[in-house]
């Protein structure tokens, strides 16, 4: 029981500290389901530090620890007991107690991960499933199943439906590409210095932008307008996805809604960060302040002690 204590406080330490925005709303979260998040997010977080950040590990180290993890997940889906000490890193060790009670508690599909983990492959030179552009928008919904769309589906039973799961499930589908699609448009700058543009390339082209421009921005430090005005057409593409999630948190239990609206919002926020900073992406990172972080969850917050039907949630 320890250790999968441990492992919960562990989860939501990683949480708290990669994920700002996202740790607030799920402060607004019923303390189970809370828990239950931070360690979905503690493991998405931890496979994607080792693709990513790890500079001491070689693509064949990462490709290799993605499959100890593919192998953990099999041995454990089956017997949490079951992953020894070498299965996989000390940091995913860590994430697993609770990341694995987290799915059994709430029954999630065990697909959604090794969907996840063979996304995180094609960002791995040397796989077989490697890419580091995407020439149109259904060539990246092709990775972005992986690395977000199961993300919006694996919380449907950790935050419960007022109706039909399949019925919220396009919704949460949507709102987990949103948030990826956001990463993307925010994060152009860090994603050319690992190798990768995870914008369409047929899409930037329209607007006579390709991955030599980007790159020249990103050593200059300058925005060419015709990298602003493709810019400004994903932003707007985006928008019409976050359009197509948003009557999903309707669906949701209603004690969770507070927690994924204020998640919503907050993240379309970082488009008007975009916007407002005059489309640099290249040179910096777009971020909602803590000040705006708050005023957008403290409503939130209130909203959680009116009762509803006779209780207070």
């Amino acid at each position: 029981m320890t250790e999968l204590a441990d492992s919960y406080r562990y989860c939501g330490a990683v949480t708290a500290e990669h994920g700002r925005t996202y740790h607030l709303a799920t402060r607004l979260l019923p303390e189970r389901r809370r828990a239950a998040v931070h360690s979905l997010y503690g493991f998405a977080r931890t496979v994607d530090d080792i693709v990513d950040v790890d500079p001491g590990r070689t693509a064949g180290g990462c490709a290799a620890e993605l499959d100890r993890i593919d192998a953990a997940l099999r041995l454990g889906f089956t017997d949490r007991t079951a992953v020894g000490p070498d299965a996989c890193s000390r940091e995913m060790r860590r994430v697993l107690p609770a990341f694995l009670d987290t799915v059994a508690s709430f029954d999630i599909p065990h697909d959604y991960f090794f969907a996840f983990l063979q996304s995180m492959r094609m960002d791995v030179p040397g796989t077989a499933e490697h890419r580091s552009e995407y020439g149109t928008m259904t060539e990246l919904r092709t990775y972005m199943y992986g690395s977000a769309v199961v993300i919006g589906l694996q919380m449907l039973p950790v935050l419960g439906t007022t109706g039909p799961v399949a019925d919220a499930e396009p919704h949460a589908a949507a709102l987990g590409e949103a948030f990826q699609l956001t990463n993307f448009l925010r994060d152009v700058g860090e994603d050319l210095d690992r190798g990768r543009v995870y914008l369409p390339a047929d899409e930037l082209a329209a607007f006579g932008v390709d991955t030599e421009l980007l790159a020249h921005g990103r050593r200059s430090g300058t925005t060419d307008q015709r990298i602003v005005r493709a810019l400004a057409h994903l932003i707007s593409v985006t928008r019409s996805v976050y359009r197509d999630a948003e009557p999903g948190i309707a669906m949701l239990d209603r004690r969770v809604q507070p927690g994924i609206r204020t998640a919503f919002v907050l993240y379309s926020r970082i488009l008007d960060e975009i916007e407002r900073g005059g489309y640099r992406v290249l040179d910096r990172r777009a971020t909602v302040s803590r000040r705006n972080r708050w005023a957008t969850a403290l409503p939130q917050f209130a909203q959680l002690a009116v009762p509803a039907r006779g209780r207070v949630w």
